[in-house]
């Protein structure tokens, strides 16, 4: 069979989800329209997905465009091919997951009543029997999900093991999770690592802000997409995270407990703070705090019509990073740094000073000036130095495998002879 070009797309993001093979079964909500996006976001991670729709869905969104979506024929009914054990029976090449998103009340009851009357039930069906893990995501009308008969089919799947992801209750409505919800959890369910199970983990990300005048700010230009993607890798290996966040543009996956902040005092006060309050295991410091702040900030917005030029004298803020052993010596610390074109050898020494001075045991430095590489990128590339000076090299790749690597490299020092416990 020719490759189908819709394929194109695989492992673009990342290859978390390579090899895997996600069942994608869609019923009759109006959030159908979710799904073309729903599974080629799967797709960008790695996983094939195969679609199958009842025969509502069918009214909603046409077959066609989950097969231009998948690159995969689309099942709509049961035949003598036994389609629904060809995916998901207790066989060799089945598939690793059943997602039904969206999911109605119709459905989630017949599933929690072994009724099969369509493609989609039977697909629910055999899971159970071959033992495919299985995850609903509800979308229907708020008065539709607060049945109780529901409820009790709801708490009578997860009992089974049924994992469910959202609904979000807005405008009367119990819509559909977001695409990136879904797929985190996809993910999760998908990893085989879960070698941060019951390790307490504080992430810093993001950028921070200095007050010139109330309006005016002084910055820089990172997006905190790092430090979420390692806030993201880390709950999928079984962490439990606390992320403080500064301004950043990328958005945290639900699980996480988030502390906003906006200056870098605020961020050093809630670090020290929580590692008071809590012992954490692991503090991986990604934010890019701001490094200087104005020794006196105006207190109204300094106007141009009536000031045309002005100095600014500006102090040291806080070094977040310095605090950490200092509060809690025994917290392994990830400390990173930023570096602006350097040649190799100096980027080592500066980041190899950098962690001797904050009494870290790893340091994650870059060099922001080379192209997708830092700020705002979805990639970066890096190189990690511990205490015996020793580095790790992680060429040019997407921040959540380079999150993978600074986890592989933190969790084998933390734990040299742990063991790699699949779910």
């Amino acid at each position: 069979m020719q490759f189908h070009p819709s394929k194109d797309i695989l492992g673009t993001k990342s290859e978390l989800l390579k090899g895997k093979r996600i069942v994608l079964c869609i019923t009759g909500s109006v959030a159908a329209v979710q799904c073309p996006e729903i599974a080629r976001a799967l797709m960008r991670h790695g996983a094939e997905v195969f679609a199958v729709m009842s025969p509502a869905a069918q009214k909603i969104i046409h077959p066609h465009l989950m097969e231009w979506a998948t690159g995969n024929a689309v099942i709509t009914e049961l035949t003598g091919k036994i389609e629904h054990i060809a995916l998901v029976g207790a066989r060799e090449k089945k598939a690793d997951l059943v997602l039904v998103a969206p999911a109605t009340a119709n459905t989630i009851s017949k599933i929690a009543c072994g009724i099969d009357d369509t493609a989609v039930t039977s697909v629910a069906s055999t899971a159970f029997g071959s033992k495919t893990p299985l995850i609903i995501v509800p979308a229907m009308h708020e008065s539709m999900y607060v049945h109780p008969i529901l409820i009790e089919n709801i708490k009578r799947l997860k009992a089974l093991g049924v994992e469910f992801v959202g609904p979000r209750i807005e405008e009367g409505k119990a819509k559909i999770a977001e695409t990136r919800e879904i797929v985190d959890v996809a993910i999760r369910k998908l990893t085989v690592k879960r070698d941060f199970s019951g390790l307490k983990v504080l992430v810093t990300a993001g950028p921070t802000v200095e007050h010139i005048d109330p309006v005016r700010v002084i910055s820089n230009k990172s997006s905190g997409k790092m430090g979420v993607a390692i806030v993201e890798e880390a709950l999928s290996r079984g962490a439990e995270v606390t992320l403080v966040y500064g301004l950043g543009t990328a958005s945290p996956p639900c699980g996480v407990k988030v502390l906003r902040v906006e200056t870098t005092e605020e961020m050093y006060e809630a670090v020290v703070s929580e590692l008071k309050a809590r012992k954490y295991d692991l503090v991986v410091a990604a934010a890019a705090a701001a490094d200087w702040m104005p020794v006196k900030a105006f207190s109204r917005k300094v106007s141009t019509h009536r000031i045309r030029s002005f100095s600014l004298k500006l102090k040291p803020t806080l070094k977040i990073v310095d605090a950490v052993k200092k509060v809690n010596p025994k917290t392994f610390l990830v400390a990173f740094r930023a570096e602006y074109n350097l040649p190799e050898k100096e980027l080592i020494e500066s980041a190899y000073d950098r962690l001797k001075r904050a009494e870290a045991d790893l340091i994650v430095v870059n060099d922001v000036g080379k192209e997708g590489v830092g700020f705002g990128t979805d990639t970066n590339e890096v190189f990690m130095v511990d205490t015996d000076k020793k580095v790790v090299h992680v060429p040019l790749a997407p921040k959540r495998e380079i999150a993978k690597k600074i986890l592989d490299v933190a969790i084998g020092k933390m734990k040299p002879n742990s063991l790699i416990v699949s779910e």
